[in-house]
């Protein structure tokens, strides 16, 4: 469905070139829900606008939905849904007809528009809310509109960028069944980008990561995080002076990487960390160490663009987190 090799960009700052994207090759198959995912300025949203048709690459080649990207934009167009981060719905206009309109610029008739539209807001909650004007809707109400307005002239593959940026968790998790809906029910190809690491762990089979412009990782949520090198340990020991030696314990375990210590916390991490725990428990009561806390977890996403990137996509001002029966549901 998508299918890049060398994709780049290069823009001009001051007489100096930036290469906001420098060669990216990717590839999404049919029916796929794929994450794109990376820090701030590392050439997501510039690789997003290429591939939408929304700026000309430099250099590279692409088809996307069975069309050249460079040759055929308009057959791009014609075949793809975007959904932007800052949607596209007029505050004063009525739901229902922005939903006509926009299927009437890809040449639908009025009447057919009209049923696609109503068949939409039933599949995506919205019924009795044809009449109503956006401005008047909640968030997550204009989100499903947005989603609506990109499928209504049924592209096989559709573009969400960061869908569920400002929602609370109860309209994000609702928005995570109806984006899974899509493939389920309709077979389309999904191309999800989001800042929130619990999103791209719930929806997507697979996730690209893209740093300082090009793709640095690709796999599913369980091969990135496998790849990161073991659980995570973290020991908190009742007083500082204990956590060298708790350090050392840790860093003794077979095939352990050299842990951090921060004050009284100890971070490390360990193959097969449930066994790795019991054994490190025992090594702290024969030395007589005494522990405030002790845990293993699996790595997290967080984990695996800390080891990428060196950077976190942990945000100061990420959403509370979705509760987990509702996180179950959309998986």
């Amino acid at each position: 469905m998508i299918h890049a090799r060398g994709l780049a960009r290069t823009f001009r700052k001051k007489k100096q070139e930036v290469h906001a994207v420098a060669g990216v090759d990717l590839d999404v198959e049919a029916g796929e829900i794929v994450g794109f995912l990376g820090p701030n300025g590392a050439g997501k949203t510039t690789t997003l606008r290429m591939l939408t048709t929304l700026l000309e690459p430099t250099a590279g080649t692409a088809t996307v939905a069975g069309c050249d990207l460079i040759a055929d934009p308009v057959g791009v167009r014609r075949r793809i849904g975007y959904v932007s981060q800052s949607g596209s719905t007029a505050p004063e206009a009525r739901a229902g007809e922005e939903v006509v309109d926009h299927a009437r610029l890809y040449g639908i008739s009025t009447e057919e528009a009209t049923a696609r539209g109503k068949r939409l807001f039933r599949e995506l909650d919205l019924d009795g809310l044809w009449e109503r004007q956006p401005k008047a809707m909640s968030g997550g109400q204009r989100r499903r509109l947005d989603i609506a307005l990109g499928l209504v002239h049924v592209p096989g593959l559709v573009f969400l960028d960061e869908p569920t940026t400002g929602l609370d968790p109860q309209a994000r998790a609702n928005l995570w069944q109806h984006i899974r809906g899509l493939r389920a029910e309709r077979g389309t190809t999904v191309f999800l980008t989001t800042h929130y690491l619990d999103e791209a762990d719930a929806l997507c089979d697979r996730i690209l990561v893209i740093d300082s412009g090009r793709i640095v990782a690709a796999g599913t949520p369980d091969q990135l995080k496998s790849d990161v090198g073991g659980d995570v340990l973290t020991v908190t020991a009742e007083h500082a002076d204990a956590a060298g030696q708790v350090a050392a314990l840790m860093a003794a375990l077979p095939g352990a990487e050299a842990p951090q210590v921060d004050g009284t916390r100890v971070v490390g991490r360990a193959p097969n960390g449930g066994a790795a725990l019991v054994a490190l428990v025992r090594e702290l009561d024969a030395a007589g160490i005494a522990v405030a806390g002790i845990e293993s977890r699996r790595p997290s996403l967080d984990d695996v663009f800390l080891g990428l990137t060196g950077r976190s996509l942990r945000e100061t001002g990420a959403p509370p987190a979705v509760p987990t029966e509702s996180l179950e549901a959309a998986r």
